[in-house]
């Protein structure tokens, strides 16, 4: 029985001191926690203040000053200038060469203005959803193009002034790299000519009269 009482009381007195040691720990536990709310101040500058850096340096492909993208019109005060600019050096993909053809054949012998107003009726029909979709279907399209017989276009003259002209104004148009001079024009007909059509006309241009 002695024993008994000896073991109870050592395990009371491991399970006082357990539990003081234990209380020590909580009341540590929360001083330290009080501590660390004493201090969310500093914590919370070091969170929501923004550190001073220099400002990101963007990187983008846009030209510097003084350069243009290799793909870019090249810069011109006029048409002219914006033609004999133009590099036409390199192979026409199928549809370029089509407008380029039109160009030719339709206006080869009018002003620049007059040759790129007829490159954008060829683009625009294309675009307007009531003929071809293709720039080489709109200029095939039977009874549309007198130069075109039996849905065959002639060849250029592909070493010419004339046709390197025409391919700079098919693709100066192709880019709207110069202001179209016939905004929604879908017709055109030779000035020498009254076929009587019944649609709103848009202007003369040297021989020919655009309309929409």
């Amino acid at each position: 029985m002695r024993n008994y009482f000896l073991v109870a009381g050592m395990a009371a007195a491991g399970l006082l001191s357990s539990t003081l040691a234990l209380a020590e720990v909580t009341q540590g536990s929360a001083t330290t926690l009080l501590n660390s709310l004493e201090a969310p101040a500093v914590v919370a500058d070091k969170v929501a203040m923004p550190v001073a850096v220099e400002p990101a340096v963007e990187i983008s492909s846009a030209p510097t000053a003084g350069q243009q993208p290799e793909d870019a019109a090249p810069s011109a005060d006029t048409l002219a200038e914006l033609v004999n600019a133009w590099d036409v050096d390199g192979a026409l993909d199928a549809e370029t060469k089509c407008l380029a053809t039109a160009v030719f054949y339709e206006a080869r012998s009018e002003s620049l203005a007059g040759q790129l107003a007829v490159a954008h009726v060829v683009i625009g029909r294309a675009k307007s959803g009531r003929f071809p979709t293709s720039l080489c279907g709109v200029v095939t399209q039977p009874g549309q193009f007198s130069f075109v017989r039996g849905g065959r276009m002639p060849e250029a003259a592909s070493n010419g002034h004339q046709w390197r002209t025409a391919e700079a104004i098919a693709e100066i148009a192709l880019q709207n790299s110069w202001e179209n001079p016939v905004q929604g024009a879908l017709y055109f007909h030779a000035a020498r000519v009254s076929p009587g059509w019944n649609r709103p006309r848009v202007t003369r241009i040297g021989g020919h009269i655009f309309y929409r």
